[in-house]
């Protein structure tokens, strides 16, 4: 046994503890399979320490560690993927790990059949090729070619070199995993190309990771006396552990940062991102002397919906008005979730009251529509009030106020209400964000 192994798997297994602890808390959907492939990575760990056994122990240790380090590389390829969850990428996914598995499990077979490993070295590099011609009108995606790539290069390297007296075994495994992991790289080179620290340092370490594959067998030949410690070609295993750490904190506080200027369950800026960009929409105004509007949309019988259909057909009324407004207005205007049933737009200049009111008409029209959420067809209406910047007001302040008032007497000559439980001043501005999700006026 080669218990040397064990400071090795007890640092994978702190960082697949440490991986597992952020990970629970992360949004990716990426950090399951990744936490997986470092499971792997400690598979691969505990069997190099049984490898030296002699027999079929050893025989099944090698197997598992090889084939371990192998899986856990395809994927961390697969996970970088962003049409993962497609059949064709699921099958490319089970084509890659059979092939790859059975030429392992072909090299460390006592004696090994010569006569097996050329067949085995044509399906890596065919079954890819055939898979990805038979879905080419479905699935264009450059990763799916770059990988197919690879492993025709490999398929070929193998049937060149795999049959070598002195080495040829070993060049085949150290080009399979190299394969592999500079698959990695190359798809982490996709998939994150953000400048951020996470990025980088992953990247690299999967580059590491693939060169190790290279700079080892080289080194033995080229500097037969030179041995350096197994840790130091492990080294690039940790600084991708690292990376993927770095990379899943980055994206929580990017989760973090957005839900604070966003709303959870539309995905529209909230009241704070409103008042942000309404400031700037009138300064932009302000500057160059032409107008802004701000609509304020209040839904007429969303408290009707949540009491009898319930919450959970409420949110999806609110996330279709939240898509309605969004489909209708251009990319440089705003529309906000700035209340429970409350929505704000604001449309930037240039822009006159004819072209604010004709919006706004074609938005109550929209609204006044039966709306199909699942079996239920339902109709809701709305309320609104038109405010136009230098017209109506001179602030942001008093534009919300003035877009209330309007809305609240829309509502009152409807007869929604009879008379006004409140002031409207207090819908404008000094209600908080808690305040406002609360506002339920059916």
């Amino acid at each position: 046994m080669d218990w040397g192994k064990l400071p090795d798997l007890a640092a994978v297994a702190l960082l697949a503890t440490a991986f597992a602890a952020v990970s629970r808390r992360s949004q990716a959907s990426v950090s399951k399979l990744w936490l997986t492939g470092w499971v792997m990575i400690a598979l691969h760990f505990a069997a190099l320490i049984f490898m030296p056994a002699p027999g079929k122990l050893g025989t099944i240790a090698a197997f598992f560690g090889l084939a371990s380090l192998t899986w856990a590389g395809i994927l961390f390829m697969w996970a970088s993927v962003p049409y993962r969850k497609r059949a064709s990428s699921l099958w490319m996914l089970v084509v890659l790990l059979g092939t790859n598995t059975l030429y392992i499990a072909i090299i460390l077979v006592d004696p090994t059949p010569f006569w097996a490993l050329a067949p085995a070295a044509v399906l890596i590099g065919v079954l890819p090729l055939v898979l990805a011609l038979l879905n080419v009108q479905r699935e264009k995606h450059p990763l799916r070619w770059t990988l197919v790539a690879l492993y025709c290069a490999l398929s070929v390297f193998l049937l060149v070199f795999q049959h070598r007296p002195d080495n040829g075994l070993s060049l085949a495994l150290n080009a399979m995993l190299f394969t592999v992991y500079f698959g990695c790289c190359l798809h982490f080179l996709h998939a994150y190309r953000r400048r951020t620290a996470g990025a980088f340092i992953t990247i690299a370490g999967f580059l590491g990771w693939a060169g190790v594959f290279v700079v080892a067998p080289s080194m033995g030949t080229i500097l037969p006396k030179l041995q350096l410690e197994s840790e130091v070609w492990n080294l690039p295993k940790y600084i991708v552990a690292v990376g993927m750490i770095l990379l899943l904190l980055e994206e929580q506080i990017e989760h973090s940062e957005y839900l604070a200027l966003h709303d959870e369950l539309t995905g529209l800026p909230n009241r704070r991102l409103f008042h942000d960009r309404l400031g700037n929409a009138l300064e932009r105004a302000r500057r160059n002397g032409t107008c802004t509007a701000l609509l304020l949309v209040d839904l007429d019988r969303f408290k009707q919906v949540n009491d009898t259909q319930g919450h959970h057909i409420g949110d999806q009324l609110l996330r279709r008005v939240g898509t309605v407004f969004s489909d209708r207005i251009r990319r440089s205007d705003t529309v906000a979730r700035t209340g429970g049933d409350e929505f704000s737009i604001i449309l930037d200049d240039p822009i006159s009251r004819e072209d604010a009111e004709r919006v706004g008409h074609t938005l109550i029209e929209l609204l006044g529509a039966p709306f199909e959420l699942g079996n239920q067809t339902m109709s809701i209406g709305a309320s609104m009030g038109i405010a136009l910047f230098p017209e109506d007001a001179t602030d942001a302040e008093g534009l919300c106020i003035a877009a209330d008032l309007r809305m609240y007497d829309s509502k009152n000559k409807a007869g929604q209400f009879g008379k006004l439980a409140r002031l409207p001043v207090s819908a404008a501005f000094p209600q908080s964000d808690d305040q406002a999700r609360s506002r339920q006026v059916g």
